[in-house]
Parts: structure tokens; C-alpha cells; sequence
């Protein structure tokens, strides 16, 4: 498994009085079972990036490839690459909706055609990875605290067996004590031999971490 970036550029607004340039010639191999760290200041393209990493947006110009084959090819199923490819946005509401906790890390998986126990079976062992109770399972993902719900968003990222994880600066709107809740779930994640990537802004972070 690699994810390679050949001379990736991006630019917003293009064609229009709002243009504006985030990356330019962007080259970048990421190998299998690797653990990378994306850091830059704000607005510089980080964010950006790592949505062009499982298809989210596409690169104005340059090309992008996925376990060797480009991924802007005709008829290149992008639905079954953000299977492999999951995403942890920054703010976990986001991409929670459901009516609890179960239901919604349970999302995934039925989307990938598996029967509700089925799905239940993969939800409850993603939500145990990430040391969520089940005593949390039926309530909604709305009651929790904020590191309960960024676990709860890694879960749902995780039932879907992805090869890689992207977190999109997963710990900026914690407090301390969350942050080291949460960084504790990503340590482990990490040591079961999936590749990650980490963007961020703090360099203690990456360097804890990547």
C-alpha cells in the first residue's frame, strides 16, 4: 500500500476574481504502515492536502496515485477509495448525526453492504479500541464531552477497516486533558499497524506522534 503525490497542485476559485493558490508542485511518497506528520502555519494548505489524500477534492494539476494507480483515471471508484482512506475531521459534529452513539459508527460499515449485526459486531469493536464504555453506545453522540466525541469519530473511521486514517488536526479544540485522551487512542491505532497521517500545526504534536 502507497499513497504517492506527483507534482500536486491545487488552487481555489480558479478562473475567477477569487483565485488563490494553496500547493504548487507537491511531491510525496507514503508507504505502508508509515506514521506522517503534516505541520505548517495556518492557510498553508495543510488542510488542503489532506482532502486531496482520499479523494475529497481533486488537484487542479499533477496526479495522484493509490497503491500505484492514479486515482483521476475514468471510472476510478472514489467511493471504495475513502473506504480504504478515512478521515477524522477537526470538529467531530461534523460527521456524527446519528441518533446514538451504535447507530453511528454503525454508518459505515452498512454502507459497505453489511447486515445490521454484522455492522454492530465491527461498531463495537472499533468503539472498544478507542476504550469507549459500552454504557455510551445509546446515547446520543451530542451528550458527550469533547475527547468522548472525537473518540466516537475515530470509531466510526475505524469500522470501516481503512488502510490508512487522516486525522485533520484531531486534538486543536480540546482542552489538555482531552488532548492526552485522545492522542492515547491515536498511540495505539498507530501500533496496530495501520498508516497514519497527522495534520497539525504544532510541532510538539507531530514530533510526539509522527
Amino acid at each position: 500500500m502507497s499513497i504517492e503525490l506527483k507534482n500536486i497542485g491545487f488552487t481555489y476559485g480558479q478562473g475567477t476574481t477569487f483565485e488563490h493558490c494553496a500547493l504548487k508542485n507537491i511531491n510525496l511518497k507514503i508507504e505502508k504502515n508509515e506514521f506522517v506528520g503534516i505541520i505548517g502555519q495556518t492557510g498553508s494548505g495543510k488542510s488542503t492536502l489532506v482532502q486531496l489524500l482520499n479523494g475529497l477534492l481533486k488537484a487542479t494539476t499533477g496526479d495522484l496515485l493509490y497503491e500505484k494507480r492514479s486515482i483521476y483515471e475514468k471510472n476510478y471508484d472514489l467511493k471504495t477509495l475513502r473506504q480504504k482512506v478515512g478521515l477524522v475531521f477537526q470538529y467531530p459534529e461534523h460527521q456524527l448525526f446519528e441518533v446514538d452513539v451504535l447507530s453511528d459508527v454503525c454508518f459505515g460499515p452498512k454502507n459497505q453492504g453489511l447486515s445490521l449485526e454484522e455492522a454492530k459486531i465491527r461498531a463495537k469493536e472499533a468503539l472498544s479500541m478507542v476504550g469507549m464504555k459500552e454504557s455510551y453506545y445509546v446515547k446520543s453522540p451530542f451528550e458527550l464531552s469533547g475527547g468522548q466525541k472525537q473518540r466516537v469519530a475515530i470509531a466510526r473511521a475505524m469500522a470501516m477497516q481503512p488502510k490508512v486514517l487522516l486525522f485533520d488536526e484531531p486534538t486543536s479544540a480540546l482542552d489538555p486533558e482531552m488532548v492526552d485522551e485522545v492522542l492515547a487512542v491515536i498511540r495505539k491505532l498507530a501500533s496496530t499497524g495501520i498508516t497514519m497521517v497527522i495534520r497539525t500545526h504544532e510541532l510538539s504534536l507531530a514530533r510526539d506522534v509522527a
